[in-house]
């Protein structure tokens, strides 16, 4: 499998990762690190607790580290999510449709997550 056909699996944009990081080595290098981000985990304890403050610093986090990977849904879901809990927003969403976002998020991160992992352990 290449890299290209690992974005195919795993839904993500190949061409954006490829114009900010412009090689598959680096995409390769930086992709493998999501494998093991707490990005995840610390957004789903955030949401756990409905914490304002950590749904809206661990979503932001997500948002940039999936956009740089060109993980475009993901960086989306995130993001809308973080525009949620942004100081000074108003919500708009109930908890329950916040718990809804975070398990779609959780369920595409470990869509993510699966794929790059089996692309590097064959």
């Amino acid at each position: 499998m290449t890299v290209k056909e690992l974005y195919a699996k795993i839904g993500g944009n190949y061409d954006h990762a490829v114009q900010i990081m412009r090689m598959d080595r680096l995409i390769e290098k930086y992709i493998r690190k999501l494998t093991a981000s707490p990005v995840n985990t610390d957004l789903q304890a955030a949401g756990a607790q409905m914490d304002p403050v950590g749904l809206f610093e661990n979503a932001h986090a997500m948002k940039g580290v999936c956009g740089n990977l060109g993980l475009d849904a993901l960086s989306k879901a995130a993001s809308d999510l973080s525009e949620e809990f942004r100081p000074g927003n108003p919500r708009t969403l109930s908890d329950e449709q916040v718990k809804q976002r975070l398990a779609e998020i959780d369920r595409m991160f470990q869509t993510a997550v699966d794929g790059i992992s089996s692309y590097f352990n064959g």
